[in-house]
């Protein structure tokens, strides 16, 4: 720790710092429990989106064999372009992150008469999973950010709760001691000054 200065300007500073530190360490603390709170939604978001995501590729499944031909494999996969994934800045706790808005996929349009019916449900089901897997991707960059975002705010909070406002208050009394220690030896030299001008003015008088 610095060495500080043993005087009243030093000890005024440290009161200011002791104040600002104790008025911003609530808000630090609020910060912190917002974040921790966000955390919580993202990450059961995302687990409700992978079981969404889990079930539209279960319901995939049933058409797989039927993709086993080259030419409907290669139609599924011109009908699952994804040309745009619309997202919009949503701020949580001071910081901006994406939120998932859908995912445009480009325009297609199967012949009615040389496609099978089942074609537009199996198309469909993809267009579900493949969305669900891109919000959950949007969310998890959320995740990341909002914890990059707490990994700090909690560096701060430890650093105003462990370090700063101990410090200024252990500084504050080391301070008010040397100060008082200060002031009671100056009173005492006051009072041997005292004694002393007394005595020397008693001994004038008896002189005379």
């Amino acid at each position: 720790m610095p060495k500080i200065k043993l005087t009243k300007s030093e000890l005024k500073s440290q009161r200011d710092n002791l104040k600002q530190f104790t008025r911003f360490l609530p808000t630090l603390q609020l910060k912190k429990q917002q974040l921790q709170m966000e955390m919580r939604k993202c990450a059961a978001h995302m687990d409700e989106l992978t079981e969404r995501e889990n079930e539209a590729k279960r319901s995939v499944g049933s058409w797989i064999s039927l993709f086993a031909d080259d030419k409907w494999a290669e139609f599924l996969k011109s009908s699952i372009v994804v040309e745009e994934i619309e997202t919009e800045t949503r701020n949580i706790a001071g910081i901006d992150v994406p939120e998932f808005k859908a995912a445009r996929f480009a325009d297609f349009e199967p012949d009615l008469f040389s496609t099978p019916p089942w074609i537009d449900d199996a198309v469909e089901a993809v267009r579900t999973a493949v969305s669900l897997k891109a919000e959950r991707d949007i969310i998890k960059r959320q995740y990341d950010l909002i914890a990059r975002e707490l990994r700090v705010t909690t560096q701060r909070v430890n650093l105003f709760e462990k370090v700063k406002i101990p410090e200024c208050k252990d500084n504050i009394r080391v301070i008010q001691i040397y100060l008082g220690d200060q002031q009671t030896a100056a009173v005492g030299r006051s009072k041997i000054a005292k004694r002393k001008m007394q005595s020397d003015a008693d001994g004038v008088e008896v002189a005379a």
